[in-house]
């Protein structure tokens, strides 16, 4: 596209020639780099609308515990496994065994999750065996901790059976049972059947480490089960935590990927992901204990909650589905057609009529529209597995003939040699150190411009590079960023790995976001996001770099639509990758310089050492810090920080439609 390399390295020699032969002064011999920008309509190329976005995995208790905002651990008291006697952790007793007697039994009115617990309390509140005061019972500390809010309302629900009648005093206090933050009781003469109670707790103080008692002082036998704590304040009442559903949307992704990852295979296929069982109403669906990860879910962040997610984020969903095949097991080709329908009923389930089989549990959920799902993902890194090429092509053509419209993506990369088998997208992994995903800016510039397109669904740097997340890590994925958005031709997409990480269970680092019970912070790498969250749908520019330090520079240059002014913009990113200062003059060809104003915008996210990191004491420690660039325009000499990634952002006066096709002022300008 444009003007040639060879035709910029003429400009440079030019420019270097001129101020020699008329020993023109200073900024140019101090030029370490120069940026050649050709914004002439020849020299552009629209991106994909959807070419940055994010990729949601149940890992770190990124769900569980994490952006699904229910309070209560193991709320169905499934979490050891249908048996009895069996843990409930982490609930735990308040008295001794002289008092109460707890344990699990298979008497729950929901079939799919039989177990419930059975309190046999042997104290009362009157003759030899008194209560203590408060009574006695069970206490849920929630994913270490439950943050309760002063002047937030809680909605407890739970599941309550007696021979007798009861008195259950339900309360919020802080870790150890002491202060009281809510509290109100629970008074029935008839709970001999199972019954539903649903009661709201407003918190009278606040403790980010707080947990849910559930007493009595009566004697008798009580069972409890399905016990559900929620804030009444989730995004738009659909569950997510606020805060961290905020700072995903501010990222502005063009795509949420789910559910994982490992989290769909499994190590065993009776732990992976199944989608059936995580829809429908939330007391009814079993849970599963993520073998990879080494946790329990309720699944109650399930697919219907995942299609509400994207929906709500304005992204594109898109469907990773299990194939048939977990991390040590493959089913043979010719057990495979239960699979495919299995997928074909929660493409269904998303997109169907209210009125058909799936697209009706969908309806009754409170979605009778259907949900816009145009991607899905034929498995999770299975490429080379037993049996995925010939179960891929029995999936790939049972979901070509019942929706025609929807892409499929293969786990076969094709960057290099032509896939042997159809798909409209194929997967691309990277996790490596710095210096590697750095030079892997160029990884997809000699790939086929015809046939299936990329889909970076995980990248990251890795180990001593990344840490706990740093700004090292953060550069080197920036600078692989801008050789997607100049390879967008043929990478459709691309999203960052993991998302999310609850600091207590750390399975994966680093990660985007960091939380716990009550805060929450974004790493390096999730701040670099930023940079690139305008590019989705964007006109990318040709540019030329030429630099005494090419192997630590990259840049692009785009101009786009400000959605909160409706104004246009041209910014141009770049990272230095090095240790020293660069000198950089920016020059922009093919567009009018009456179109350009005269001042713009800097951000740059840099620091002091390039191993920062952010944390909970120091959350802005390497945060983007925004200044005025008071000398905008079609030529600009700017200053690099070292180890920096800088955008520049300058109005346009115009949009891209009216810049001149051809325009070689940019000489004769200097």
């Amino acid at each position: 596209m444009g003007r040639s390399c060879d035709h910029d390295a003429l400009i440079l020699g030019l420019l270097i020639g001129f101020c020699v032969l008329f020993q023109c002064s200073a900024t140019l011999w101090d030029t370490n780099a120069l940026l050649v920008v050709n914004a002439s309509k020849s020299s552009t190329r629209k991106m994909p609308e959807s070419l940055f976005g994010v990729f949601f995995e149940e890992i770190n208790h990124a769900g569980a515990g994490g952006l699904w905002a229910e309070l209560v651990s193991n709320r169905g008291f499934e979490s050891g496994g249908q048996h009895s006697p069996s843990i409930i952790a982490p609930w735990s007793i308040i008295g001794d065994d002289s008092m109460l007697k707890v344990s699990t039994d298979f008497s729950s009115c929901f079939k799919q999750n039989p177990i419930a617990l059975r309190m046999e309390v042997v104290c009362d509140d009157h003759g030899t065996n008194i209560c203590p005061d408060g009574g006695v019972g069970i206490y849920n500390p929630g994913h270490w901790g439950m943050n309760i809010e002063e002047g937030k309302t809680y909605n407890l629900v739970f599941y309550i059976r007696s021979s007798g009648s009861i008195n259950v005093s339900v309360s919020l206090t802080d870790s150890i049972g002491v202060e009281t933050l809510a509290t109100t009781n629970i008074i029935a003469s008839d709970v001999s059947n199972w019954t539903k109670m649903e009661t709201k707790l407003e918190a009278k103080g606040s403790n980010p480490n707080s947990r849910l008692q559930l007493k009595t002082d009566k004697k008798g036998i009580i069972w409890f089960d399905q016990v559900s704590l929620m804030p009444t304040d989730t995004y738009k009442g659909h569950g997510f935590r606020n805060d961290l559903f905020k700072m995903v949307a501010d990222m502005k992704p063009g795509f949420i990927r789910f559910p994982g990852g490992c989290f769909v295979e499994g190590e065993y296929l009776r732990n992976a992901f199944r989608w059936k069982e995580t829809v429908g109403p939330w007391e009814e669906r079993p849970g599963h204990f993520g073998d990879v990860w080494m946790y329990w879910t309720e699944d109650a962040l399930g697919h219907f909650e995942f299609f509400q997610l994207a929906e709500d984020l304005g992204a594109a969903p898109i469907w990773v589905f299990n194939n048939g095949i977990s991390h040590k097991e493959s089913v043979d080709p010719s057990n495979i057609m239960p699979f495919v329908q299995e997928a074909l009923d929660g493409i269904e389930f998303a997109r169907g009529d209210p009125n058909s089989t799936w697209g009706s549990v969908r309806a009754a959920m409170g979605h009778p529209k259907p949900f816009d799902l145009k991607y899905v993902a034929i498995g999770n890194e299975d490429c080379w597995l037993k049996n995925y090429r010939a179960n891929y092509l029995q999936f790939y053509a049972a979901i070509q003939k019942a929706y025609p419209d929807i892409k499929m993506i293969s786990n076969c990369d094709g960057s290099n040699s032509p896939l042997d088998h159809p798909a409209d997208m194929y997967d691309f992994h990277i996790y490596a150190n710095a210096s590697t995903v750095f030079s892997m800016a160029n990884t997809f510039d000699h790939t086929s411009r015809v046939g299936p397109k990329a889909f970076v669904s995980e990248y990251a740097v890795t180990g001593n590079d990344a840490g706990s997340g740093s700004l090292l890590g953060a550069l080197a994925e920036a600078g692989f960023l801008i050789g997607v958005e100049k390879n967008s031709d043929v990478v459709e997409m691309a999203s960052y790995a993991p998302l999310f990480v609850n600091t207590n269970d750390r399975r994966w680092m680093p990660d985007a976001i960091v939380f716990d019970s009550s805060q929450s912070y974004g790493t390096p790498s999730y701040w670099m996001q930023h940079f690139f969250k305008e590019s989705n749908g964007a006109t990318l520019l040709k540019s030329t770099l030429q630099s005494n330090s090419s192997t630590s520079l990259e840049a692009s240059a785009i101009v786009y639509r400000d959605t909160e002014d409706d104004k246009n913009y041209l910014r141009v990113k770049v990272v230095n990758f090095g240790s020293n200062t660069v000198n950089l003059k920016i020059m922009i060809d093919g567009v009018d310089a009456n179109l350009l104003d005269t001042s713009g915008s800097k951000t740059v996210l840099s620091s002091t050492n390039v191993r920062d990191e952010n944390s909970f004491a120091n959350p802005n420690k390497v945060t983007p810090v925004k200044s005025l660039l008071e000398t905008a325009g079609k030529n600009m000499d700017v200053v690099l920080l070292p180890h920096s990634l800088t955008c520049f952002d300058v109005l346009m006066k115009s949009d891209i439609t009216q810049m001149t096709s051809d325009d070689k002022s940019y000489v004769s300008s200097m």
